[in-house]
């Protein structure tokens, strides 16, 4: 069975482990969960040719940690960048931390979430921002871990880009 690499990519309280339980356990809690290092967890899905084990490290997003953070991405497979669609520092902070992911370390395949998208009505990023993004050539989605919207489909798409090499 084929094992891949998923780094979890974004600030502080983004909802990177939000993502993570939604996706593994069908869950999600109202408690914030600071990570202090990387938190791991496995799941199985089925890919087109074969199934695949998926192997997601959870890293904290705290700002100052981002030069060492980058020593967690080597071997990975792809990743998801994550920035809280009501918080524009975060999705600046994570256009910044796309490129020095592909400076540093090289290009892999991702997804970009806008996470929590159920709070429509304190969006702080402009209408359009996502189809720039994709006219780039990004995979841009927006995600809700409370709900679920777009998260199991971010990673099997991920998933399949990853396995598709």
């Amino acid at each position: 069975m084929l094992k891949k690499k998923i780094c979890m990519i974004g600030t502080n309280a983004v909802g990177k482990t939000s993502l993570v339980r939604r996706f593994v356990h069908c869950a999600f809690s109202e408690t914030y969960e600071s990570n202090i290092g990387v938190k791991m967890e496995k799941k199985v899905v089925k890919v087109p040719a074969d199934e695949v084990t998926l192997v997601l490290w959870d890293l904290y997003g705290e700002d100052k940690f981002q030069q060492i953070q980058m020593s967690y991405l080597r071997g990975m497979d792809g990743y998801l960048l994550v920035a809280d669609s009501t918080r524009r520092k975060t999705y600046d902070d994570a256009l910044a931390l796309q490129e020095k992911v592909t400076r540093e370390i090289g290009k892999f395949p991702f997804v970009f979430l806008l996470n929590k998208c159920d709070l429509a009505n304190q969006r702080d990023i402009e209408t359009g921002a996502e189809g720039a993004l994709e006219q780039r050539g990004w995979q841009v989605r927006q995600s809700s871990a409370k709900t679920g919207q777009h998260v199991e489909e971010s990673f099997l798409w991920l998933a399949n880009e990853m396995t598709a090499k």
